[in-house]
This record gives C-alpha cells, structure tokens and sequence, in this order.
C-alpha cells in the first residue's frame, strides 16, 4: 500500500482496476465506491488504485482563492488506503496535466499502471477541452485492452440521494459537524502540529494546544466544539475552540485544544483533532475570571457531547 506523487513513478507488475477523481474529504458516497472497486480487484487479482489530483482542479480552473479542501492530499491518502486500496497517485494538476490530450493520457494510465478495469462517473471526461468521455475511453479502451465501467452517481452507503463534496463544504463552513459527519462517515478533522501559543489557558489553570494546521483546509466557524484528539495511538477528548480570542482582543485565527484529563508537554507533536459537534459561538468576556467560568460550562457539555462518541 503506497501513496506517490505521479503517475510516472508507478512502475507495476499487476494488472490493475483504476478510478479517477479527486475524492476530496473521501466521504461516504466515495467510500462506497471504493469500496466496491477494492472488491473487485481483489476478485479478479488486480491491484486496487486510485489517481488523484493536487491542487484541486477547481483551484485552477476557477481561481478559487479561498479555503477550499476538506482533507489534506496525505489525509486523503490515508482514508483511501484504509479502505483498501493498493495505491494512491496524488498527481500535479498543473498547466501540462490541464493541456494534455485525451489519448496520451490514457496510453500513460496503460503504460505504469497496466489499466484493466477503469471506474469513472458518468459525466466523467478527461483531457483537453475534456475531449476523453466515457464514450471516447470505451473506444480506446476495445483497442488498448481495457474495460470502463460508468457510474451513475455516487451514492450513501444507506442509499438514497447522492453525496458530494460541495454539500460537505458547505456544511462544515456553517458549522453544522453532525450534519457533515452524516455525510462523511466520520468526523470532519483537521491535522496540526502543536506549537507555542500565549499561554493564557495555563495561567487560568486550562492549558490548551494551539495547532498550525494547513492554510488550505477549511475550518469550522469561530465557535466552542467538542471534538476527539488523536495524538499517536491516544484518543482523548477535547473542548477545541476556533477564534480570535476577543477577551484579550487578538486579531488572528486560533484553533486550541484543551485535552481532557490530560497533563503533558506535547509541542511539536502532531495531532488530528475532529469536530464532532458545536457548541456554542464565539463570544467576548468582561475578564478572564467570567471567561473561566464559562470554560469550565464548556468542558462539561463537552463531555456530555461526548460521552456516546465512538472513537474511530
């Protein structure tokens, strides 16, 4: 099980079924599919995998200049392989990728990945002017020596309407976590290292870890949440809060921890803290003892938040 950076570094022996796409968040309607394409390599005994694309095409083809991504590409990654798939190719979406004609692309995908079997949605079209339809892959693929199997929609493992990543963003972006989690299968979680903060929370006896997460995912909106922290093989439950810390009138975005039940030096640790409900917005106090008090009400609806939540 591997994750490479192009498509040019894979060199396989294996037959393989691919799928194409950018599976942003790998939420359950992906996962589904996924899931689905892994059992039938495995029934034919081809390899598994899937090629994917970093920066989002939208990044470039829109200009979107705003938070965007709902999963890190090595987040995305590590979903992808857990649900079984052999090997991930996170390829460069840039001006050579965006220009590329249809034909050549797909003799690359025969070429390293020795394409057998290849998964696309029903709209699906690659290469330039998106000139390669599930049309023209099926031509191809009658000379080339593959098969392509179109998907309708992707859809909920429960059934139902389709899921896709837009719904999702908008979700996390309004601050509704079970809603996106629904559709996720899991909660929305961002990765960060921790680093040195202020230190205010330690000096009022609630010390937290303040994270650096990565500039392109989208973060909840200020608020409380009540969330679970993975640090190494440890779950532990948190009370994050996401904001700018008005009381003590700061100007830049914060996302800190405070990990219940849990006294330990941990900077420069990594951690995937998940949001697993709201609790409150984000307000301003008249001072750092009313602050307190107010803490100390989250951590406790926190925990009862929490209390059915099963670490996954």
């Amino acid at each position: 099980m591997r994750h490479l950076r192009h498509l040019g570094e894979a060199q396989i022996e294996t037959e393989s079924v691919v799928t194409i796409g950018v599976f942003d968040g790998v939420h359950l309607g992906h996962r589904t599919m996924i899931r689905r394409l892994v059992e039938e390599a495995r029934a034919s005994n081809r390899l598994a995998v899937v090629l994917t694309f970093h920066p989002h095409p939208d990044k470039v083809l829109k200009e979107v200049d705003t938070r965007y991504y709902l999963s890190t590409p090595e987040q995305r990654a590590k979903l992808l392989i857990a649900l079984g798939v052999d090997l991930v190719i996170t390829h460069p979406f840039d001006e050579e990728i965006r220009h590329i004609r249809a034909e050549q692309f797909v003799d690359q995908l025969v070429k390293h990945l020795r394409l057998k079997e290849l998964w696309v949605g029903s709209d699906f079209a690659l290469g330039y002017e998106r000139e390669g339809t599930v049309e023209f892959l099926r031509l191809q693929g009658k000379v080339k020596g593959f098969s392509v199997t179109a998907i309708e929609l992707i859809m909920s493992e429960a059934g139902g309407d389709s899921i896709r990543s837009t719904q999702v963003r908008d979700l996390v972006r309004r601050g509704e976590m079970r809603q996106a989690k629904g559709m996720l299968g899991r909660a929305y979680s961002v990765e960060g290292k921790v680093v040195m903060g202020q230190q205010r929370g330690r000096t009022i006896g609630v010390p937290t870890a303040n994270l650096e997460v990565w500039g392109e995912q989208i973060i909840p909106p200020n608020g409380v949440y009540a969330g679970l922290a993975r640090l190494g093989k440890e779950t532990l439950m948190a009370a994050a809060n996401i904001g700018m810390r008005p009381t003590f009138d700061e100007d830049r975005l914060s996302i800190e921890a405070h990990l219940l039940d849990f006294d330990r030096d941990i900077y420069g640790a990594s951690i995937e803290l998940s949001f697993e409900a709201r609790l409150r917005s984000e307000r301003k106090f008249d001072g750092a003892e009313e602050l307190l008090k107010q803490i100390k009400l989250d951590i406790e609806q926190a925990k009862a938040a929490l209390e059915k939540v099963q670490p996954g």
